[in-house]
């Protein structure tokens, strides 16, 4: 793993670096406690709802009032602001043979077992390691059974096939089909609950495997149907109740099969985030518990509690071990942990599916979309949207068929026209306005204030530095005409970073404008991410969630933009799709020239 190089001018570019460093820190043997406070502060880089890049040039004494971040973590950060690199990550690395620390990327090998190869075989890299798993160097070494020298060779080969994380969309579909299938599309009475779990239950924007949890009496007939699924390349393991299978596509799924009984603890064990159990064992620790996987127990000193018989307190559901430890139930998408409590309540009035009642964001076939705009309405109708707004790319959106002047005045006036035809919901006549690499806009003054609604997007120049980037957007919202600014970073998930603005300036200049950030739902963007949104929050900015439709089935997702927004402690009362028609369209004639 390399030294990162480029400027570190993000919060996931500072967490990506103390990430890092945590991993040297324990390759080289250091302290347990600087190991955990750098894992930890990497975490709570990645959550910071301020902008540490920022802090560090201007506030550095700041940043230590992070939580997370004592002053010698923050001085790290001050370094690699200031400087692109950090020194103590330069020396630790020089320590390490270059490759070692890809041995991490391998399912099954932690920090001290990569040490251990290096030390005690030789191993520096992939290809060592490949070597020595071939020639019975690591067969020989205690830990290191036949099963994980087989496992070891299949992983380095899966590898080199180029296959990482997945999009969450990939997950939520694999995960539904197969539970469907096992569940024989709930006939098959054997099955008493389904679930899926881990990062994918938790919304995070991309996952490395799919976690699934059968509650049945027969395992067996579960275990037959699940590895002999379409579209399974290997049976990575097989059991009476557990299995992992690996898909052609290179997506891991593993599957539990358990007692109804038991199965609360385990979808709260399997879920994660892995802080979060270990925040929940703390407190039942503190209560003279113990949880596990299996259930909530009285703490009598032994181990194991569950295969001795004894009577768990709670198990069967999440809520009741919740209660059991008198602890705030926390939906999945906010259990991470970024702050000093891990268990703290959420936000009252967190988002929820069904408190979106309007699409702002939508593309007909006039530039790049499949649907006419009467399909359109219609479709959003069917949704229970009360208003829909049309906003076809502009002119300068060549690919996309984006509409020149000429053809935007025609297709403002096909709006209006469609409204009589398509009775129960508001059409709005908008666009999808390019912000040029300038931040002006792709159209005229005067045709954008005969729009309803302007959705303005970064789609070109998307590799400007950040404070090129944050100029641009900040004249994009301060042009009175923008409603929306449309996935701000432009970002596209494991192909491109995309802008890297300084977000707190951003949301401020939002808030004071009453425009609204987007968190655009497709989930190859799911743009703003979640600890953008946090930091917009902060700032007091509305957010908007759209499905960017382009495709009827778009508005499916809805519920991956939803995800991200309660990662980021997203409400009802500060998003924009859950305003009723007459509070939006307060909202639409809202006075841009001062603060909302």
């Amino acid at each position: 793993m390399p030294l990162y190089i480029l400027p570190v001018s993000s919060n996931e570019a500072i967490a990506a670096h103390l990430s890092h460093l945590g991993d040297l820190l324990e390759l080289t043997g250091a302290n347990v406690f600087r190991v955990n406070a750098m894992r930890r502060a990497s975490r709570s880089a990645e959550g910071a709802s301020v902008d540490l890049a920022r802090l560090a040039e201007s506030e550095p004494k700041a940043l230590s009032s992070v939580d997370g971040i004592g002053e010698g973590i923050a001085a790290r950060i001050v370094e690699l602001v200031t400087t692109g690199k950090c020194s103590e990550e330069a020396k630790l690395a020089a320590q390490v043979p270059a490759g070692l620390p890809a041995l991490l990327q391998l399912p099954g090998l932690g920090p001290k077992k990569v040490r251990r190869l290096w030390q005690e075989a030789g191993v520096q890299d992939i290809a060592s390691l490949a070597t020595r798993l071939d020639d019975g160097t690591v067969a020989g070494m205690t830990g290191f059974g036949a099963k994980s020298v087989a496992n070891l060779k299949d992983s380095i080969a899966f590898q080199a096939r180029g296959i990482g994380r997945f999009r969450l969309d990939v997950g939520w579909r694999e995960a539904h089909r197969l539970l469907r299938l096992l569940d024989d599309q709930g006939e098959n009475p054997s099955v008493l609950r389904t679930a899926f779990a881990g990062s994918l239950r938790r919304s995070r924007d991309s996952i490395g495997d799919v976690d699934l949890l059968v509650a049945s009496d027969e395992g067996l007939p579960l275990m037959d149907r699940f590895c002999a699924a379409p579209d399974v390349e290997r049976i990575l393991a097989r059991g009476d109740t557990k299995a992992s299978i690996r898909l052609h596509s290179g997506l891991q799924v593993d599957l539990r099969v358990l007692p109804l009984a038991q199965f609360g603890a385990a979808l709260l064990y399997f879920t994660g985030s892995k802080e979060h159990n270990v925040a929940l064992r703390g407190r039942a620790q503190d209560r003279g518990l113990t949880l596990n996987e299996y259930g909530l127990f009285p703490d009598d000193g032994e181990a194991a509690p569950h295969t001795r018989g004894v009577k768990a307190i709670a198990a069967a559901t999440e809520e009741e071990i919740y209660a059991a430890l008198e602890t705030p139930f926390l939906p999945p998408e906010l259990r991470e942990v970024y702050g000093d409590d891990p268990l703290a309540a959420p936000p009252a009035g967190l988002l929820e599916l069904s408190h979106i009642v309007c699409e702002l964001h939508s593309h007909t076939t006039a530039s790049d979309g499949a649907m006419s705009i009467e399909e359109l309405a219609h479709a959003a109708k069917a949704r229970g949207f009360h208003t829909i707004a049309v906003t076809d790319h502009s002119k300068s959106s060549a690919i996309a068929n984006g509409l020149s002047e000429e053809r935007l005045r025609a297709h403002i006036d096909a709006i209006h026209a469609a409204r009589a035809r398509v009775p129960g919901i508001q059409i709005l006549a908008g666009s999808e306005v390019d912000i040029l690499a300038d931040g002006s806009l792709d159209y005229s003054d005067d045709l954008l204030n005969a729009l309803d609604i302007v959705v303005a997007s970064p789609h070109t120049s998307l590799k400007q530095d950040a404070g090129t980037a944050t100029r641009r957007l900040l004249r994009a919202i301060e042009h009175p005409a923008v409603d929306i600014i449309g996935h701000p970073t432009g970002r596209v998930i494991l192909e491109r970073p995309g802008l890297e603005p300084d977000i707190e300036a951003l949301a401020k200049a939002a808030a004071a404008r009453g425009v609204a950030l987007e968190i655009n739902a497709h989930p190859s963007r799911l743009d703003l991410r979640d600890a953008h949104v946090r930091m917009a929050l902060a700032q007091g900015a509305m957010i908007a969630i759209d499905c960017d439709v382009h495709h009827e089935d778009d508005f499916d997702n809805l519920r991956f933009g939803v995800g991200t927004g309660r990662r980021g402690g997203l409400t009802k009362d500060r998003c924009v799709n859950a305003m009723g028609a007459d509070a939006l369209q307060g909202w639409l004639d809202r006075d841009r020239t001062h603060a909302s």
